[in-house]
């Protein structure tokens, strides 16, 4: 069964190519590879003309919120995609999802025909994309390994490389407009719980010289972007 209601503790850091090789002997040693360890992850995040949305979120406030559509490969009509809202207050990440095809998002985005499952959901997220007159501003796009702690499968890791995004031709696949964010090989490490780090954990990435950041991919993308 699919989840769709989380709530959960993040924790990202940035890690050169060497950093992530030296973490191999923890990673084989905690972790396994979980049923979906290889993948690719296509976004298109939501926002307004203005881009409130990213702004209110660089500038680091106790709450925020995003809403965005992913797949986790490119899509065809009938692929599922998840229309997604997420939440962060006081450093805890409340995220809310809703499973659909990607004909039914379509029949919702442009004739406001709403999908007859999950309809708490939809109608939170109806709310938010109305209210503030979001609509889909940017692609961003990753591949990504995925881990869960042999003694805590509530405790996951993830990496993510190739970081790359477009504000042209907004559809949930890769296009020759994609522009790539890092110049070098970078891994985007984020640490996932819901009771908060083990102490063993942080321990063995501090003697790796690995440390926690503050990073949004998009957000970050953003701000690049206009520098």
């Amino acid at each position: 069964m699919i989840k769709n209601v989380f709530q959960r503790i993040e924790q990202k850091y940035l890690l050169t190519k060497q950093q992530y090789l030296n973490l191999q002997n923890i990673i084989n040693k905690y972790f396994e590879k979980d049923n979906y360890y290889q993948s690719k992850i296509y976004n298109l995040y939501f926002d307004n003309n203005n881009n409130d949305i990213i702004i209110n979120s660089l500038e680091k406030p106790i709450y925020k919120s995003k809403i965005r559509l992913r797949s986790y490969k490119e899509i065809k009509k009938d692929s599922e995609v998840f229309l997604e809202i997420k939440k962060k207050y006081n450093g805890i990440v409340y995220k809310r999802r809703l499973s659909l095809t990607y004909q039914e998002w379509n029949n919702y985005y442009t004739k406001n025909i709403f999908p007859n499952h999950d309809t708490q959901i939809m109608k939170e997220i109806d709310y938010e994309i109305k209210s503030f007159n979001l609509k889909p501003t940017i692609f961003v796009a990753y591949d990504r390994l995925s881990y869960y702690c042999k003694d805590d499968k509530n405790f996951r890791i993830t990496f993510d490389t190739n970081l790359r995004s477009r504000s042209t031709n907004l559809k949930l696949k890769d296009s020759k407009e994609n522009k790539d964010y890092f110049n070098e090989e970078i891994y985007i490490m984020e640490a996932k719980t819901i009771y908060g780090l083990p102490l063993w954990f942080t321990n063995l990435l501090s003697k790796n010289n690995v440390y926690p950041c503050s990073f949004s991919k998009v957000g970050n993308i953003y701000a690049n972007e206009r520098k």
